[in-house]
């Protein structure tokens, strides 16, 4: 008997882990996404948030930066990464720890889905750029970064173009209200195609990438 219990509660338990990797499938104006949750406790109205982020947001950035983007993408929920979010092969992998602490960060989706859709290839150009183009992307299309208490954050002179992220993505703000209106578009495309240099912010603006930098630097000083 002690054994049949053993094999029972082994059995219960290889159904209960199949069951939480089999992804449930939504489908949505023409697109797919597979969510696998590896968290019993995850909040229902925080997954039920980032599928609707993932269907209002992705079909636009598609449309608007990368029409060749995949249109099945997965959501994985684990419980052994302890970031926030990281994006690769039309996969999206999330912290519920993050998630149960931000349960409004909502637009991290945002970020990361704007990865799968950069899909740049390796040595493209300089990381700083790619998350910098990301966060810009959040900033501009994110459903919701107030209610988490998400910002592009202020000017100081410590901060440089290449510390990414935020930083990059004002900067990247500034440059298509004041300087080049689609620029950033241009930057994504180089950077997909493996076309981007140096010489881009040149050939783009008239100046090079430091020489706007100084001038953007100059100008958020006296803001």
């Amino acid at each position: 008997m002690k054994h049949c219990s053993i094999l029972l509660l082994l059995l219960a338990l290889l159904v209960c882990g199949v069951q939480a990797q089999t992804p449930e499938v939504f489908r949505e104006k023409g697109y797919t996404l597979n969510f696998v949750n590896q968290d019993p406790t995850f909040d229902p109205a925080v997954k039920a948030r980032l599928i609707k982020t993932f269907f209002e947001v992705y079909p636009v950035l598609v449309d608007q930066y990368n029409k060749a983007s995949i249109k099945e993408v997965t959501f994985f929920v684990d419980t052994t990464y302890k970031a926030v979010a990281e994006a690769g092969g039309g996969r999206v992998r999330f912290s519920p720890g993050w998630f149960r602490a931000h349960p409004g960060d909502i637009d991290v989706v945002t970020h990361e889905v704007m990865h799968i859709v950069q899909s740049y290839p390796h040595r493209a150009g300089p990381g700083w750029l790619t998350e910098g183009i990301a966060d810009y992307v959040r900033y501009a299309y994110g459903v919701d970064n107030r209610g988490a208490g998400w910002s592009l954050p202020a000017y100081a002179a410590s901060q440089h173009y290449t510390n990414a992220y935020r930083i990059t993505a004002r900067f990247l703000l500034w440059l298509e209200k004041y300087v080049k209106p689609g620029l950033v578009k241009t930057l994504d495309d180089a950077m997909r195609t493996k076309t981007y240099t140096d010489g881009i912010w040149s050939k783009q603006t008239g100046k090079s990438l430091d020489d706007l930098w100084q001038t953007y630097a100059a100008q958020a000083a006296k803001s």
